[in-house]
């Protein structure tokens, strides 16, 4: 396994909770804090954006460790509704597995349940080079 860095941008932004659900689906959450608010006090569209793509590329190199790494190729994220407070919920399931490429869709909802955010990310599936 690579070594990782000891502080990654998902601490510094605060992810909470990662969990798999074997190698189809992953959760996440993220505390809202004004840390990850753009200026006029909701979640910065970045924040959302970073948390697709690392639930996505974490879930993917979970499953295809020690041999393999993962990273993000691509990232469209639209932005549904704003959230002010509480905690970003995000959900994501696989949509393809192959060998060099994964697809995700990522929903992110408020503490409601209401959708806010939706992303589809392709994963890079590379050789780890030892």
């Amino acid at each position: 396994m690579p070594d990782l860095p000891a502080t990654s941008l998902d601490e510094t932004l605060g992810f909470e909770a990662f969990e798999r659900e074997g190698d189809e689906v992953a959760r996440a959450r993220l505390p809202v804090t004004d840390a990850i608010k753009q200026p006029f006090g909701i979640v910065h569209g970045g924040a959302y954006a970073t948390l697709a793509e690392s639930l996505a590329s974490r879930a993917t190199y979970e499953a295809v460790k020690p041999d393999s790494i993962a990273m993000g190729q691509a990232n469209d994220c639209t932005f549904i509704r704003p959230i002010r407070e509480g905690t970003v919920h995000a959900v994501g399931r696989a949509r393809q597995r192959g060998r060099t490429t994964w697809v995700w869709d990522v929903e992110m909802t408020d503490e409601e349940g209401r959708l806010c955010a939706l992303s589809r990310l392709t994963i890079a599936v590379r050789p780890l080079q030892r």
